[in-house]
């Protein structure tokens, strides 16, 4: 593993961290500011409806800008909205402030294209992995991360302590990230002794006359393009959202017993770390359409655990391992179906599902509160594991309408007498 690459993961799993980190003190900080849960449950959808807005407008820009250049911009803008939110006193900077840092955020899924971009030759897929490792583990140790600090420091001083780590990103990516455009050819000879293990003879940029503006403007074609990236949307966002909807509820249901108790829950994560290599290996194996409904069967088994109630942690922690191991298996799969469509353009298809699949996501956290307070924590649970099901239903719905193209494609044409 390279410096840089290890740079990449570290800044993809810090930067995605902010997303999550403020979630196990959403109590206390209403507590402080004297708002209601109503408007501080707010933060998590903004900080996902900027992220999905920084899929949609930003990682386009890993075409046209220096990798140096484009990552240390957004983590400097990221170290000064997280400085914002630390300092504000009317609870209304707090939404708005997550907004910006969700779209900063976004610079995580930059990092993976930028890994791919200029790994050495027969390293992509290893490149893109360890990235989507570190991003896997910014977002299973934030929640703790963001408990434990809030305990100790207050909120203010964790969010600012956020800061500081995403602005010594910003140094360091200036420092050691590739500094050629991209499509810059006569520049990546030169650079390629300065940045050891990265290949930017590998590197491409936008196509030839093709703006900025363009690029965006086409990206929706490929929904309407590519059938089985609807369906992908379709059952990635069912479970994104129930996967929101039990961590965001789970937040504010145990606020009482503290930021830490809250954010130890999920260490329960880890076993969706852990399976992520072996569902690679799988899905390239058995295909997608296995992984996933096997995936989303332990995820709803999962959910099933956590509908029993809380009053059990051991049983709370296996249904929320469950429900994240399954979660995260099902994405890898999903997100390799994506890509597969059309690998030379890859990157607007994942752009085009990312934006979609963290819509609906934004969704279920929104659904937290509401849920919580109207029906409870079994009542909001049932609602994850109806999503999960439906997913479930979606996805094999789409094989099924897919395997008879696919015949009809494989078929042998008939002998000629």
């Amino acid at each position: 593993m390279t410096v840089v690459r290890l740079l990449l993961a570290t800044i993809a799993g810090t930067a995605i961290a902010n997303n999550y980190a403020i979630q196990p003190a959403l109590a206390t900080i209403a507590a402080d500011l004297g708002a209601g849960l109503s408007l501080i449950g707010l933060v998590p959808t903004a900080a996902l409806a900027g992220c999905m807005a920084g899929f949609a407008l930003l990682l386009p820009l890993t075409d046209r800008i220096a990798p140096d250049r484009l990552v240390a911009a957004h983590l400097a803008v990221l170290a000064t909205a997280l400085t914002v939110a630390a300092t504000g006193s009317h609870p209304a900077v707090l939404p708005a402030a997550y907004l910006v840092i969700g779209a900063a955020a976004s610079v995580a899924a930059q990092a993976g294209v930028i890994a791919g971009r200029h790994a050495p030759a027969g390293q992509r897929t290893a490149a893109i992995a360890t990235v989507a490792a570190g991003m896997s583990a910014g977002i299973l140790l934030s929640r703790l991360a963001g408990g434990v600090l809030t305990d100790l420091l207050g909120w203010r001083w964790m969010l600012l302590a956020f800061a500081a780590v995403a602005l010594a990103g910003a140094v360091a990516a200036k420092l050691l990230l590739p500094g050629a455009r991209p499509g810059a050819d006569r520049n990546l000879a030169t650079e390629s002794a300065s940045q050891p293990g990265i290949d930017r003879g590998s590197a491409t940029g936008p196509r030839a006359g093709q703006t900025y503006a363009a690029a965006l403007v086409a990206l929706p074609r490929h929904l309407r393009r590519h059938r089985a990236l609807r369906w992908a949307v379709a059952s990635g966002g069912l479970w994104y959202l129930a996967f929101h909807l039990v961590w965001v509820t789970l937040a504010l249901a145990l606020a009482p017993l503290g930021p830490t108790v809250i954010g130890l829950y999920s260490l329960a994560g880890l076993l969706g770390f852990a399976v992520l290599p072996y569902a690679g290996r799988v899905t390239d194996r058995y295909g997608p359409p296995t992984v996933i409904a096997a995936s989303l069967l332990i995820a709803a088994a999962g959910a099933a655990l956590l509908a029993t109630g809380l009053d059990h942690p051991p049983v709370t922690a296996l249904g929320l391992a469950l429900l994240d191991a399954g979660c995260f298996a099902a994405q890898a799969a999903n997100q390799s179906r994506v890509q597969a469509l059309d690998p030379r353009q890859s990157g607007s298809l994942s752009s085009v599902y990312l934006v979609l699949y963290f819509a609906v996501g934004a969704i279920g956290a929104a659904l937290a509160a509401p849920l919580l307070h109207g029906a409870g924590w079994h009542g909001a649970v049932l609602v994850a594991l109806a999503a999960l099901l439906a997913a479930l239903v979606v996805d094999q719905a789409a094989v099924r309408g897919e395997r008879p193209q696919r015949l009809e494609r494989d078929e042998p044409a008939p002998l000629q007498t």
